[in-house]
C-alpha cells in the first residue's frame, strides 16, 4: 500500500477500492419514490397537528416552538419514505414544513377558540370563512411563529435526503456522470 507521509492512517477500511457500479446508482435512483415522500409528510403534518391540539389542552398552553419538532419530525419521515437521493426531496420538505406550520399554528388556535366558544375545534375549522384569515393573520401568528417556520423548514429539509453509504454515493456520482455524458 503506498503511504502518503501528509495523510492521516486510515482506521475505518481496508483501502480496497470500492466495488460499485453506475447499475448501482440507477437502482439508488429508482428506488426513491416523490408520492411516498409526500404522503408520509401529510400524514406526519396531521399526526403532530393532533399531538400539538392535545398537549396544547392538557397544559393550557401553547408551545410555538413545537413547529421546530414537526420540521424535525418531517425531514425523518421524508427521508424513510421517500428515499431520496437529490434536490427534491429538500425542497418538498421545506414547502411541507412551511404548509405544516400554517396548517399546525391554524388547527391550534381553532382548538383554543373552540374551548373559550365551548364548541367543538371542527365546528369552528368549518365556520371559517375568506374574512377570517386576516384576523388570523394580525392576531395570532407573530413574528415569532415565522421563525419557528423558518427553523422547522430548515431542519426539514437537513435530515430529509437519504444518508448514503460510501460505496452507494460512489455509484450514484457514477450513474449521473453516465447519464450527463449521454
Amino acid at each position: 500500500m503506498n503511504q502518503q507521509p501528509l495523510r492521516l492512517r486510515k482506521k475505518h477500511g481496508s483501502g480496497e477500492p470500492v466495488q460499485a457500479t453506475s447499475a448501482d446508482g440507477h437502482l439508488l435512483v429508482e428506488d426513491q419514490s416523490i408520492r411516498s415522500a409526500i404522503v408520509a409528510g401529510l400524514i406526519t403534518i396531521i399526526v403532530f397537528s393532533i399531538f400539538w391540539i392535545i398537549l396544547s389542552e392538557l397544559t393550557d398552553r401553547v408551545f410555538p416552538w413545537l413547529t421546530v419538532v414537526l420540521g424535525f419530525l418531517l425531514g425523518h419521515a421524508i427521508r424513510l419514505a421517500g428515499r431520496g437521493t437529490d434536490w427534491r426531496f429538500p425542497i418538498i420538505a421545506i414547502v411541507l414544513a412551511l404548509t405544516g406550520a400554517l396548517f399546525a399554528n391554524a388547527v391550534v388556535a381553532a382548538s383554543v377558540t373552540a374551548e373559550q366558544l365551548g364548541t367543538g375545534t371542527v365546528q369552528v375549522l368549518s365556520a371559517v370563512t375568506s374574512m377570517t384569515w386576516p384576523v388570523f393573520f394580525d392576531e395570532v401568528l407573530t413574528a415569532a411563529d415565522g421563525f419557528y417556520a423558518a427553523c422547522a423548514a430548515a431542519l426539514a429539509a437537513f435530515f430529509s435526503n437519504r444518508h448514503l453509504k460510501r460505496s452507494e454515493y460512489h455509484a450514484l456520482r457514477l450513474w449521473r456522470k453516465e447519464q450527463h455524458h449521454e
